[in-house]
């Protein structure tokens, strides 16, 4: 059977138990197997009167919900592509994606959505929202069997450096990912339970978190949804999940949040805070004396407990992919008890190339390659992979395919070291690869994770400085010049001459998705935001 099919089975074998939990503040809205299944097939029924067949690109427009789920399996179902888009994104972004996926149909949420989307792409394209696809009665058939190098969805990479670009991913790239990631679930999970609470609130267009959502489909285990990126904190403390997937920048908050909380607890709880966390980085570089262990065992005793339970009383567990997330953050998670488990990959190599091993877990690396898929590094220093996962190709795209698939190797574009043991280390994009007037290589992302560590107040960084005489920044948050100065001191201090940054700039807003300065997955469009600050970049060199 294909997972498509594996899939709706273990909706059936739940028929009467939730299995999408859709999280409304205090509220929760429970999708059982039953009701899934029955979703799938009105919505099956609907393409069928539309005309899909099989190979038809189908676009799917909407947030995170049960319906989400039901329409993406329902179109692969029907042997149709799924071209799913971030309902958050800008109408005409999507347009230029639209116009290279030429889709039969596009599926919105709602009214407003479909609005928005005609007014940007006016296309003959039909657009239909839920309501639409729901009043049919469904299909009761089985799903069409899907051949393994049959495409099944085409997922727009997220154009930090470009224009996006379809990659096709094959039912066998998704089968061979599915059995990697549920028996890596099974191991992380701890216990003997019959099932696990996982939330998610990243959307689902994107392909890791796809994988998310159809591991635990396929699981048959239930999946809390949030519905409101604006109410995270209260829908997490509805849900009480064992564990969810992140982006760096959330750990980041929720590390920073804290520690204000602490800060403003008093001399004695904040002292004994530091006093720990300078024993958990000694210790790692095995100098902890006596004395540092002892606050940080106090701290165990007296502190962490009370923060893990603010953050989570269930939590066992965090999973963090998507970006480079700061060693130092991850330590701080260690050290009150919450492991968090780093997962590397690209779009291109269906979500995942490396997880790390729950036994051998090292912050500042990102684990080990999962079986089935090789890594190496180029003369470069360009990370490398070869495996099931590998896409296959950009959508009408050749040329680019060709230029990053050489000889069966996926090219990843990312600058990496990788240890004895197998373990890897991403340092940065190479295209992000800073070269000033002196000549060496700049990574700017660790120089940029220090900044908005300081403890300034920072809360984005760009540095820049390509063929200049020096290194500079822009930056954003709610800081004044007197603490950009001492970030600015504090993170030089930390760096060789060649990294140093001689100003930064206070940006007055911050970057986001709807200025167009992040990407879809809140990564840096660092192209854009120079060019959005030409004028002030030049202002710092003259």
């Amino acid at each position: 059977m294909s997972f498509v099919a594996d899939i709706l089975e273990s909706a059936r074998a739940r028929a009467a138990e939730p299995l999408l939990l859709q999280v409304h503040g205090s509220n929760v809205e429970p999708c059982s197997g039953s009701a899934f299944v029955e979703t799938v097939g009105r919505a099956r029924a609907w393409l069928r009167r539309a005309g899909v067949v099989a190979g038809d690109r189908v676009a799917l427009l909407a947030p995170n919900s049960a319906r989400w789920a039901a329409v993406d399996l329902a179109i692969m179902a029907e042997g149709a592509i799924v071209v799913p888009l971030y309902a958050r994104q800008d109408p005409h972004q999507l347009a230029g994606m639209l116009d290279d996926a030429t889709p039969r149909v596009v599926i919105a949420a709602d009214g407003k959505l479909a609005a928005a989307l005609t007014a940007a792409w006016p296309k003959a394209c039909p657009v239909a929202i839920y309501d639409e696809l729901f009043a049919c009665q469904p299909v009761v058939e089985s799903s069409v069997p899907i051949a393994a190098a049959a495409p099944v969805t085409i997922i727009y990479t997220s154009g930090t450096s470009g224009e996006p670009k379809g990659a096709v991913l094959t039912a066998d790239n998704v089968e061979f990912m599915l059995d990697v990631t549920v028996q890596r679930i099974a191991q992380m999970s701890v216990g003997t339970r019959n099932e696990d609470r996982v939330f998610h609130y990243l959307p689902f267009c994107f392909a890791g978190s796809r994988i998310m959502l159809w591991s635990q489909l396929r699981r048959g285990n239930p999946l809390w949804i949030s519905t409101n990126l604006d109410n995270l904190q209260e829908e997490l403390r509805t849900a009480k999940p064992h564990y969810y997937l992140n982006v760096p920048v959330l750990l980041e908050r929720i590390r920073k949040g804290v520690e204000t909380r602490l800060a403003g607890m008093g001399k004695p709880v904040w002292a004994l805070h530091q006093r720990a966390f300078a024993a958990q980085r000694a210790g790692a570089t095995g100098a902890t004396a006596v004395r540092e262990r002892m606050w940080l065992m106090l701290a165990q005793k007296l502190l962490f407990p009370r923060i893990k339970q603010l953050i989570g009383p269930n939590l066992e567990f965090l999973i963090c992919g998507s970006a480079r997330l700061s060693e130092e953050t991850q330590r701080w998670f260690e050290m009150i008890g919450l492991p968090v488990y780093q997962v590397y990959g690209l779009t291109e190599t269906t979500g995942i190339v490396t997880i790390d091993d729950t036994k051998h877990l090292e912050p500042g690396r990102v684990g080990y390659a999962v079986p089935g898929c090789e890594i190496k590094l180029s003369e470069d220093g360009e990370l490398m992979c070869r495996g099931r996962n590998v896409f296959a190709g950009y959508w009408n795209r050749p040329e680019a395919t060709a230029q990053t698939v050489r000889d069966g190797w996926l090219y990843t574009g990312d600058q990496a070291a990788i240890d004895d043991s197998g373990s890897l280390q991403v340092v940065g994009r190479l295209k992000d690869v800073i070269v000033p007037e002196s000549g060496h290589n700049v990574a700017p992302a660790p120089i940029e994770e220090k900044l908005v560590l300081s403890g300034t107040g920072i809360e984005q960084a760009v540095v820049v400085g390509h063929g200049r005489p020096f290194l500079t920044a822009i930056v954003t948050g709610q800081v004044g010049q007197g603490e950009l100065d001492r970030a600015r001191d504090a993170v030089n201090a930390q760096l060789p001459h060649y990294q140093r940054l001689r100003k930064l700039y206070h940006a007055p807003e911050p970057f986001t998705i709807e200025s167009g300065l992040l990407t879809a997955n809140q990564k840096l469009r660092r192209r854009v935001i120079e060019q959005h600050y030409q004028q002030a970049i030049e202002e710092l060199y003259r």
